[in-house]
């Protein structure tokens, strides 16, 4: 997840994220709200009644006290044993951990600011540097164009500086595994072509020698490492702040592939044959193997767990750019890992998860995935505020439909 740095722009105000959850006290009865969203094959199936639906909690069925078919904002059929009155005004959220802004991502913006939000909606857009939310009367003052071409410069404007230390590592790297790779060639060559071994220090960028190379190589992969380490307190917090926005609350978290300029894990345990009577060499090659092996290290579960809590939506698209191509270096995907945490996490709140080098196809998918709906609410039975996390299951009955929603919930104090 990105730092949250506060900034302040032309359209867009400091975000600062507000009041009451979607587990809510009336009348010393706890409610519990859970959209829902019911597909067959790609279509949304739309003809279900309360009578249609299965609620599980923590396997156990409880009642069904009302249904709401949600397109949009608009309440288009209700099916009510109780009466609730659904909040349907939305909380949108963009994130991007991007290092390259693109035309691409600016058609994104453009189809998100001409044809989702609405006035009464609300806007938090997070970029590598800064988060900014969108003012109110925005709308009333400026055109939707306007107003997109002030958030595509703000976040082309971010993303080249917010990327800098990341771009210049990369370049470095290649750098590097480029000076490595002619130095095994060198080495090679020397042992080749004659019966005797130089034992002098081989010369190869920058006056470096080839220890030096291979130990900067090593701390460049760490410093990389460090930039893109997820912060799971920050994941939680964040969580924690949504989880008070009183709309319906969508994410989407526009991630862009990465490929690290890598040296060849076969080439590295050929280093480690020709320099066997060198430990220190040695060392260094497994801690590069370390680093190629990078897991995130984070708490998925508890994180997955906060986010469904939140009862928000969390749309993951990964901007899928072709790696680049060169001779002598391979660049290798760096992302498999967030892929997979964060995937889990879109899964666990009932959002989405895609792949695609069109980033304004993705937005089109996740909205698609996301403008239509179902409220389900139900009042826990001996409802008891302890903390513990309560497992959610959503079935329908006698129909072959794949059922998208939140997790679960946890026990405890409601907002005031």
């Amino acid at each position: 997840m990105p730092n949250f740095k506060p900034g302040i722009a032309l359209f867009f105000a400091v975000a600062s994220l507000a009041a009451a959850q979607q587990i809510f006290e009336e009348a010393n009865v706890v409610n519990v709200e859970v959209p829902v969203r019911v597909y067959q094959g790609g279509r949304f199936v739309d003809d279900l009644t309360i009578a249609d639906f299965e609620l599980l909690e923590d396997g156990k069925p409880v009642p069904i006290e009302a249904l709401y078919l949600i397109r949009r904002r608009a309440i288009e059929r209700r099916d009510e044993i109780r009466r609730f009155a659904p909040q349907t005004y939305r909380s949108f959220t963009l994130l991007f951990e991007i290092s390259d802004y693109s035309v691409k991502i600016g058609e994104a913006l453009d189809y998100f600011m001409r044809d989702v939000i609405m006035p009464g909606d609300s806007l938090t857009v997070v970029t590598p540097m800064k988060t900014y939310r969108l003012k109110p009367r925005a709308f009333e003052v400026r055109s939707r164009d306007e107003i997109s071409n002030n958030l595509k410069s703000l976040l082309r404007r971010d993303a080249v500086i917010g990327s800098m230390e990341y771009r210049d590592i990369i370049v470095d790297l290649e750098s590097l595994a480029q000076a490595i790779l002619s130095g095994m060639s060198q080495k090679a060559d020397q042992r080749t072509e004659t019966d005797f071994e130089i034992t002098t220090p081989q010369i190869y960028k920058d006056g470096a020698p080839f220890d030096e190379l291979l130990n900067t190589y090593a701390a460049t992969l760490a410093r990389l490492d460090s930039l893109r380490s997820v912060d799971q307190d920050q994941m939680l917090a964040f969580a924690d702040a949504l989880k008070k926005e009183t709309n319906q609350k969508y994410v989407y978290l526009f991630y862009e592939r990465e490929f690290v300029p890598k040296i060849e894990p076969n080439l590295l345990r050929t280093y480690t044959e020709m320099y066997q009577d060198r430990p220190d060499i040695n060392q260094t090659i497994s801690g590069i193997f370390e680093f190629y092996r990078r897991d995130v290290f984070i708490d998925v579960d508890r994180v997955k767990k906060a986010f469904a809590d939140a009862s928000l939506a969390v749309h993951f698209l990964m901007i899928t750019n072709p790696p680049k191509r060169t001779s002598s270096i391979r660049y290798t995907e760096q992302s498999e890992d967030i892929y997979s945490a964060f995937s889990e996490m879109a899964r666990a709140t009932g959002g989405y998860a895609e792949t695609s080098a069109n980033p304004e196809a993705l937005m089109q998918n996740a909205i698609a995935a996301s403008e239509n709906y179902y409220l389900i609410y139900y009042s826990p039975k001996n409802y008891v505020r302890d903390g513990k996390f309560h497992e959610l299951a959503v079935r329908v009955k006698n129909r072959d439909v794949r059922v998208v929603h939140r997790a679960g919930y946890f026990a405890g104090e409601p907002s005031r």
